[in-house]
């Protein structure tokens, strides 16, 4: 039997902070560590919205901090499923700096996330839902989830 399908479009999650003390570190930009949990708390919600259950991130790749954040910007943080497996999904976070008087982004960070769908137990779920690609670019995400996919076995396979 075929799995009904969603878009990824379905999962799509946009969030917005405004950088205020507790959110900077001791060199006046923003917070590696906090940056990280909105980017967790993002990816669950856009896991969430795709499988409609109780999720837990099982995994984070390609934490990678490309631009700073200072006190009083805005961060704008993206998140959407990239790839639906069984249990999992991987989820893509952008996360970018925005310039509020031009409108302009500047990335800040891009991750994945992996999250499992999981019942009340913790115990993985299959996922009701798969996922319905509908462009090149949507194609391509999840062709690169399946060989970040191979490189996580590989690397857990020796031990990292």
């Amino acid at each position: 039997m075929e799995r009904k399908t969603k878009k990824v479009s379905d999962s799509l999650t946009e969030v917005t902070k405004l950088l205020q003390y507790k959110d900077i570190n001791g060199y006046d930009r923003l917070f590696g560590g906090r940056l990280m949990e909105w980017i967790d708390e993002a990816a669950g919600i856009a896991a969430l919205r795709h499988c409609g259950g109780e999720i837990t991130t099982a995994c984070v790749d390609t934490l990678q901090f490309k631009h700073a954040a200072y006190l009083h910007d805005l961060v704008v943080i993206i998140a959407k499923v990239t790839y639906v497996g069984r249990t999992s999904m991987e989820v893509r976070v952008d996360s970018y700096v925005e310039d509020c008087k031009t409108g302009m982004r500047y990335l800040i960070n891009h991750a994945y996330l992996t999250e499992v769908h999981v019942d009340s137990s913790g115990k993985p779920q299959p996922i009701e839902y798969g996922l319905e690609l509908t462009n090149e670019v949507e194609r391509a995400e999840w062709e690169g989830a399946k060989k970040r996919i191979e490189v996580r076995k590989t690397r857990q396979a020796e031990g990292f």
